[in-house]
């Protein structure tokens, strides 16, 4: 069996820097069409100048010049001008609260104390991307954040906030209560639980913020993409390490994801009986929902086993070295 999708999207991306971005990123723009790429790095992209030169970095390192890098702002206090010369750069501002995960430090304490900045992206039409997580119990962190997510709906109500890697059940509920709420989903949410990465023994390259959650988070997760819930749409946060950051004391967190990302979701997709539903999660409501015109790219889903590199220069991937039943290729226009 095998199948096309058309122009696949991936809404929440990490290639970092340097030689790290010149490893992981073919692995993404082979089989993407455009991804959405976070601003954390070191230090955080927060003005123009800076966001344009980190977009040219990654054309040069694309092994697809017709590659879509959506860029965003790290979340600070701009003002309405500078956010009026961003805009036709970005996709979005990334606000990440102070501290809860990778390079995060220059985040923001309190994410409904900005009413100048959030007014001014309401009147500008840039979406809001969030990592909604507080300082509270890990399991709790992004439950807890809920209640930020209705405030800024109701306070903001033209402007358009995306719930990034949901990994709790307590957030599907907002996509029906406001308008403007939207989500991400990754593979290793969507797949995975906390006893995959702590059940045995530690296994720290599923390690990530937000932490796995609950088997009953995940079945929740799984029912609503089978749905075809039209505000989800697929964010990998891949987001790549070296083996010695990873597998050491202070492990850090992330899954770096973009190489299985299509193969496992068309696994799932297909087990659930549910391939003509994958075509909206990996590219239509993203489409929809931030009113995208992405490059033309066909991708082939194939039922043909290989088997997952072990490396990327110094990044584990995840399933390293097992094989896959599912492929994913650039087909031919």
């Amino acid at each position: 069996m095998n199948w096309i999708i058309q122009s696949p999207l991936d809404m929440h991306l990490h290639v970092r820097q340097g030689d790290m971005l010149q490893a992981v990123l073919p692995a993404t723009t082979g089989l993407f069409a455009g991804a959405v790429i976070m601003p954390n790095l070191v230090p955080p992209v927060t003005d123009l100048d800076m966001l344009i030169a980190y977009r040219d970095d990654i054309m040069r390192h694309t092994t697809d010049p017709s590659f879509q890098p959506y860029m965003t702002l790290f979340f600070r206090d701009y003002s309405a001008a500078e956010l009026e010369a961003a805009r036709p750069h970005i996709i979005g501002v990334k606000l990440y609260p102070e501290g809860v995960t990778t390079n995060s430090e220059h985040g923001v304490r309190d994410a409904l104390a900005y009413d100048k900045v959030l007014d001014a992206m309401q009147a500008l039409d840039i979406p809001l991307l969030v990592h909604g997580e507080t300082h509270g119990f890990v399991m709790d962190r992004e439950r807890e954040y809920m209640s930020v997510y209705d405030s800024l709906a109701r306070r903001f109500p033209r402007l358009c906030i995306v719930m990034e890697h949901i990994s709790t059940r307590d957030a599907l509920p907002l996509l029906d209560r406001h308008e403007n709420l939207f989500a991400t989903v990754t593979v290793h949410h969507l797949l995975l639980t906390l006893d995959d990465l702590a059940g045995g023994l530690l296994q720290p390259h599923l390690f990530c913020k937000p932490i796995l959650k609950t088997p009953a988070d995940r079945e929740a997760l799984q029912a609503a993409v089978l749905s075809g819930h039209p505000k989800l749409m697929f964010g990998s946060d891949s987001a790549p390490h070296p083996v010695d950051k990873k597998e050491s004391c202070g492990c850090a967190a992330g899954l770096f994801t973009a190489p299985v990302a299509i193969a496992l979701l068309a696994e799932f997709f297909h087990r659930h009986q549910a391939t003509d539903l994958l075509q909206g999660f990996l590219s239509d409501h993203a489409r929809r929902i931030y009113r995208l015109n992405p490059p033309a790219k066909k991708v082939r889903i194939e039922q043909t086993p290989w088997r997952v590199p072990e490396r990327y220069g110094t990044v584990r991937p995840y399933r390293a070295g097992e094989t896959v039943p599912w492929k994913a290729s650039v087909s031919a226009p």
